[in-house]
């Protein structure tokens, strides 16, 4: 059941993560004037970090969270592996998809720039690291149920030895 949850979170996690860091990224360009070296629109840009800020968060929560099935993080990092390669063998038809999808506008330029610099890739495979770990596939009741069993046998152990003395 766990590993069930956190397949449906991680397909839901995906567009959230797809889309806020796009939208975040869009958003802080248009709220600055690079070549003048001036902030044009401090909300906008305190808006937009603070978005990029949140999805820097989750993406640390589901890379550190032991209590969470591996594929709350293996979905969506599989989807933006998934992009990069296609990006990759294909630029032009997965660089039109973003205009296929709704919502259209700024949002489709966010998509083509973050897709186009590796920022997905990057993403994907931060994301891609806990799924290696042994420990995010097991159940706490295994765990728990290890951790029994070792100290059990110490126990015992240690009052065998005491009753050879």
């Amino acid at each position: 059941m766990r590993h069930a949850f956190g397949f449906l979170l991680g397909v839901l996690l995906t567009p959230a993560l797809l889309y806020g860091a796009a939208w975040g990224y869009v958003q802080a360009g248009q709220s600055f004037d690079g070549a003048g070296q001036e902030i044009t629109d401090r909300t906008r840009i305190y808006g937009a970090f603070a978005l990029l800020a949140a999805v820097g968060l989750v993406m640390g929560v589901i890379i550190v969270a032991r209590w969470a099935s591996p594929l709350v993080s293996l979905v969506p990092a599989l989807a933006l592996l998934g992009f990069t390669g296609w990006f990759l063998v294909d630029p032009g038809r997965v660089l039109d998809l973003p205009g296929e999808v709704p919502p259209a506008g700024d949002m489709d330029s966010g998509l083509r720039m973050l897709l186009g610099s590796g920022l997905y890739a990057m993403m994907g495979l931060a994301l891609l690291m806990p799924t290696w770990a042994p420990r995010r596939w097991s159940s706490r009741r295994d765990e728990d149920a290890a951790d029994m069993e070792f100290y059990s046998a110490m126990e015992r152990d240690g009052r065998a030895r005491d009753r050879m003395r």
